[in-house]
Formats: C-alpha cells, structure tokens, sequence
C-alpha cells in the first residue's frame, strides 16, 4: 500500500502530522506493507532565500487578533507530540531547494530522515532552510553524502520532479498540507489523530487490490 504524504517545511501542522503518522504507522498491523512516499507541495513559491518576518508576524497579517490564541494552539498541540514549535523564531523562505534534497534523499532511501532534518531546522532551530550551507549540513546529518548534496544544490536536478509533486496533487485534488494520499484515493487531512490515521491505514491495506482509500476526517 502506498501512502504518500503531501507536505511542505514552512507549515507547522506538517511538522505535527509526521509525528502523528508515525505513531499510527507503529501501531498498524502489516507496517512492511506500507510504503511512504514524501511528495512536495511548495507554500509560498514566491518567498526568496533571505529570511523576512518570522512566522508569527505573518500570521498576525492574517489573523489579526487571534493570531496569538492560533499561535499558542499550534505549538500547544506541538509540545503535546514532543515537539518545540517555535514561530516566533521561524521565518518562511522559499523551500524549493529544500524539497530537491527530499527527492535526492528518497532516491537513497533517507527521505523520512531528510524531511525529520528540514522541520526541526525550520520550526525549532530557526535556520534559513534556503541556505545552501544549511542544506548540505541538514543533508548531512540525514545520511546523504555531502557531494551529491553539493552537486544538487549546485544544479538543477530534481527540479522537474518538485513540479511533478505539485502538478500530481492538483490532479489528486490535494489543496492544504499535510494531505495523505492512500492508494490513489482522495486526499485526507494528515493531522488527524494517530487512532483514526490507523484505522484509514488499515482500511487501505484491507481494501482489494486496486480499491482506492476513500476519504476520511474528523471535523
């Protein structure tokens, strides 16, 4: 069973559905029969490499007086799964280059640990993910080899595959991250509970062969 999972570094519910996922998946019943796949799905194409406002002046320009309030329930729910989300030190920058590495990183078979690497940087470190000294030691650190990460960073591999992920989640009619995609089927919210992610998955995998996950939330 394929699930692939929609997902950019800038979005903190991302960072929160990955761990949820991975609780759901230690609990599934034939966990080797199901294959992960990190797709990229770019938030803020437009954002450039040199950091601006942090995350939480952003979504004050959005929420105007409940952005403290949506602020504090988003890292809330972060220290609820062991995570520290700090927007306020976070700054949104173009994730482009961050999402080729993820693509060199499923190619070795490191792209659990690459995607790991970007979001803790990101939401918890506070470092600019578009920076390519940044990248090759995140790279590093997820298991890459550092001349491969240089030779990606410098050119423009994977490039065609970033914007195959984004035009394959407007055919699957994925419109918010993180977005699952089990079986081919319609997208489902990836922040869900892990209980309820672990029934969808093992719908999926009970379903006949061919038989496309039907969508699933809980408001």
């Amino acid at each position: 069973m394929r699930v692939e999972v929609y997902a950019d570094v800038l979005c903190p519910w991302c960072y929160i559905g990955k761990r949820r996922l991975t609780a759901a998946l230690a609990h599934v019943t034939e966990r080797d029969k199901v294959r992960v796949v990190w797709r990229s799905y770019e938030l803020a194409p437009e954002e450039g490499r040199s950091p601006g406002p942090t995350a939480a002046e952003a979504m004050a320009g959005w929420w105007g007086d409940q952005a403290p309030a949506r602020i504090a329930t988003i890292e809330a729910l972060g220290a609820a799964e062991g995570l520290s989300i700090d927007l306020r030190r976070a700054r949104p920058v173009n994730t482009f280059d961050a999402h080729r590495l993820c693509h060199l990183a499923a190619d070795r078979g490191r792209a659990e640990q690459m995607v790991e690497q970007l979001l803790r940087a990101y939401h918890t470190d506070g470092l600019n993910v578009a920076d390519p000294k940044v990248l090759r030691r995140l790279g590093g650190d997820a298991g890459l080899a550092d001349a491969e990460v240089r030779a990606v960073l410098a050119g423009d591999d994977y490039a065609q595959d970033v914007r195959a992920d984004r035009r394959q989640a407007v055919a699957h009619g994925v419109t918010s991250v993180p977005s699952l995609v089990i079986n081919g089927g319609r997208p489902v919210s990836g922040i869900q509970p892990p209980s309820q992610l672990r029934r969808l998955l093992e719908s999926g995998l009970n379903a006949p062969p061919g038989t496309p996950e039907r969508a699933s939330r809980i408001d």
